[in-house]
C-alpha cells in the first residue's frame, strides 16, 4: 500500500510544453512531476482550487497513518513510557499517597497526565518531521505541488492531530485498570478533549519547526522544554504544591490546560475520582471547563496561522 499522491493537474488543462524534467521526476504534456506523482509546475493549476487544497490534505494525513500502520514497534515503544509510568509509578505511590489527599486513587489522578504524554510525543515529531523533510529535499518536492503551502501546514497538522489522537485512544482502553468506567460519554469527552490537546501541541511544534532550521537546534529546545511543562502541567502532583512562581508558568502552559480539561472531564461522569485540588488558577479562580477548551483552541490556531505565515514567505 503507497500513500495517495498530492493533486495533480487536471487532464483537461492546456498541454504544457516548456516543463523541465525533474531531478525524480520524467517529463510530460503537464509539465514535470516527481516520482511520487507531484506536479513540479509551479504555479497553481486551473481547476476548483478547494478541491485541489482538499486532496492535498487528505494525502498527507493518510501519508501519516500509513506510516503509523507501517511501524507498528515505533508507536509500541511511544505507548510504553505512559504505561509504565501509570502501573509502576502510579503503582508504587498509590501505597503512600492517601486517596483523602487528592480526591481520588493516585493511579486515576495520574491518568489524565499520561493521556496527555501519549499524545504529545507524537504530535512533536511532526515538527521534527518537517525539519528533516526540508533538509532531505522532500519537502522541496511537496512545495512544487499546485497547492498553496498553508495547505501543506494544515496537512500535516491535522495528520499529526489525528495520530496523536488514536495512539491516546489506545491508553484510553486502559481507564477500567485505574478505575474509571466505560462510561460512552466520559469517554467522548476524553477523546474530545484529546483532539484539542493534540491539535494544540501539534500546531506549537510545526510553529517552532518553522522557526527553527536545524534538527539540532530543534531537539535541543525539546529537550530543554518539554519535561519541565510535563512536570508544570499538574498530571504527577497537584499545582498548588508548586511555588509561587511556577504558579506563573503553570499558567501560560498549553499542557497544563489539556490535563486539567481531561481531569475535569473526569469529575464531570465520576465524582467519587474527581481530585479535590484545584488545576489552573488565575489568581485563586478557576476558569470554566468550556474556556479552557476554548483557550485551548485558540492557542492552536493561532499557532498554526503564524506557522502558516512565516512557512508562506519564499526560502
Amino acid at each position: 500500500m503507497t500513500a495517495p499522491a498530492l493533486p495533480a493537474p487536471d487532464a483537461s488543462d492546456p498541454p504544457d510544453t516548456h516543463g523541465t524534467p525533474g531531478t525524480h521526476g520524467t517529463h510530460g504534456t503537464h509539465g514535470t512531476y516527481g516520482a511520487d506523482g507531484v506536479s513540479g509546475r509551479a504555479g497553481r493549476e486551473p481547476g476548483p482550487p478547494l478541491r485541489h487544497e482538499l486532496r492535498a490534505v487528505h494525502a498527507l494525513v493518510h501519508r501519516d497513518l500509513l506510516r503509523m500502520a507501517a511501524q507498528p514497534t515505533h508507536t509500541a515503544l511511544m505507548l510504553l513510557q505512559p504505561v509504565l509510568y501509570l502501573f509502576v509509578l502510579g503503582g508504587g505511590l498509590a501505597a503512600l499517597i492517601p486517596d483523602s489527599s487528592l480526591g481520588a486513587g493516585y493511579q486515576a489522578y495520574l491518568f489524565p497526565g499520561m493521556l496527555m504524554m501519549t499524545v504529545q510525543a507524537p504530535a512533536i515529531i511532526v515538527g521534527v518531521r518537517l525539519i528533516t523533510d526540508r533538509q532531505s529535499g522532500y519537502l522541496r518536492e511537496l512545495l512544487m505541488a499546485p497547492v498553496t503551502r498553508p495547505t501543506l501546514l494544515l496537512g500535516s497538522c491535522a495528520g499529526g492531530t489525528l495520530v496523536s489522537t488514536v495512539q491516546g485512544t489506545v491508553l484510553l482502553t486502559l481507564a477500567g485498570a485505574v478505575g474509571l468506567p466505560y462510561d460512552p460519554l466520559l469517554l467522548a469527552l476524553l477523546l474530545a478533549g484529546m483532539i484539542l490537546a493534540s491539535f494544540t501541541v501539534t500546531a506549537l511544534s510545526l510553529l517552532l519547526a518553522v522557526s527553527i532550521d536545524r534538527p539540532e537546534a530543534f531537539h535541543m529546545l525539546l529537550g530543554l522544554v518539554m519535561m519541565p511543562l510535563l512536570f508544570l502541567s499538574g498530571g504527577f502532583f497537584p499545582l498548588h504544591n508548586l511555588p509561587g512562581w511556577a504558579h506563573a508558568l503553570a499558567a501560560v502552559n498549553p499542557l497544563a490546560y489539556g490535563v486539567d480539561l481531561l481531569r475535569r472531564c473526569i469529575a464531570l461522569r465520576v465524582p467519587h475520582q474527581a481530585a479535590t485540588t484545584a488545576g489552573i488558577t488565575w489568581s485563586g479562580w478557576q476558569p470554566p471547563l468550556l474556556l479552557e477548551g476554548a483557550l485551548l483552541l485558540a492557542g492552536g490556531a493561532m499557532a498554526l496561522l503564524w506557522a502558516a505565515h512565516r512557512f508562506s514567505r519564499p526560502d
